[in-house]
């Protein structure tokens, strides 16, 4: 790896960024070797705003939120920088220290509702015990809030629902309830795992509709992972672009979608559908990711990159290539930028 680490630009802001995270770096000790799940990320995430964490699978999302959690678990750890919430580095808080923020101040949204229900109990008997985790309050009080936050994620009667198990509910309704119980301690950040892709459209709508007005009102903030670039275009404000661990574009959701600068954000852009004239054959990206175990020298992804040159053995820094939009290439798409301004 060649090069000065600097600091990542990251925009600037009137008030202090609810999470911010700078060169955190986890990696994975396995008998094949290192895995270098996520290596040199850096984002910041504002009050009340919405960031979407995109890319093809394997690129870190997952492991980055994890991380912010503290729940990455053993043979995985977190070997370099931090993850700074209201000055606080997570990264070196204790496991009791973390949980009285978990679920309390900062929370998280699993793709699979049933990692956060129990199947045996009934819903009311799991928010509320969830409420007194964190809150001396009495057992009607816990409850009523419940109720409240059930209504508020567009649950009908939730009175009713309170008394049912996981199973009687559909599988959106699952979501719901899981999202809920993210809200109970109205927290100021809120990690959400591609909680809405195994719903069908319909219901999708309705639950990124609830997560805008909950930014809008409470100003929480939330960090979106997702591979579904539509998602991303009407619910965040800005967009960090991963690829094998480390973000490689980052901006407003508006300029990165409209004017990609990354080559890798652009061959993503090229295979959506709706991007597309009807009739054309998608645009796929050539090759393979590489292996976490073994990345090449300098730029992960110059060997399926179409500009790729001999600089790209080179290990490319984030630099702001248009004002508040950041690329980590030498050989960035400025000429597209410049046609969308």
């Amino acid at each position: 790896m060649s090069g000065t680490r600097k600091e990542d630009p990251v925009p600037a802001s009137a008030a202090p960024p609810t999470l911010e995270v700078r060169h955190l770096q986890t990696h994975f000790f396995t008998r094949a070797g290192v895995v270098k799940a996520v290596d040199d990320v850096s984002f910041t995430v504002g009050r009340g705003k919405v960031l979407g964490l995109v890319g093809e699978s394997g690129s870190g999302k997952t492991v980055t939120g994890f991380s912010i959690m503290g729940l990455v678990d053993e043979p995985g750890r977190i070997v370099g920088g931090q993850i700074l919430y209201q000055g606080r580095d997570l990264a070196k808080l204790s496991e009791e220290e973390m949980r009285q923020l978990r679920g309390n101040r900062i929370a998280m949204i699993f793709q699979d509702p049933m990692m956060t229900l129990n199947p045996v109990l009934r819903i009311d008997t799991q928010m509320i015990e969830t409420v007194q985790a964190h809150e001396k309050v009495s057992r009607e009080e816990a409850r009523q809030r419940a109720r409240d936050t059930l209504g508020m994620v567009g649950i009908p009667s939730p009175d009713e629902r309170l008394m049912s198990y996981p199973h009687q509910f559909s599988g959106g309704m699952r979501q719901r309830v899981a999202i809920a119980i993210a809200l109970l301690h109205r927290p100021e950040l809120i990690v959400a795992d591609e909680p809405t892709t195994a719903l069908d459209v319909t219901i999708q709508g309705q639950i990124l509709a609830e997560v805008q007005k909950l930014a809008a009102t409470t100003g929480t903030s939330l960090i979106w992972i997702t591979h579904d670039l539509s998602v991303v275009a009407g619910l965040a404000d800005d967009i960090a672009v991963m690829y094998a661990g480390r973000v490689v574009e980052f901006g407003d959701v508006g300029d990165v979608l409209d004017a990609p600068l990354h080559p890798y954000t652009v061959g993503l852009l090229g295979s959506v559908p709706s991007r597309n004239r009807r009739g054309e054959p998608l645009r796929q990206i050539p090759g393979m990711t590489p292996s976490l175990l073994n990345l090449p020298v300098g730029c992960p992804f110059r060997s399926r990159c179409p500009r790729a040159q001999d600089k790209c053995r080179e290990y490319p820094l984030m630099d702001e290539k248009r004002p508040k939009q950041w690329a980590r290439c030498f050989f960035p798409h400025l000429e597209s930028a410049e046609a969308a301004a």
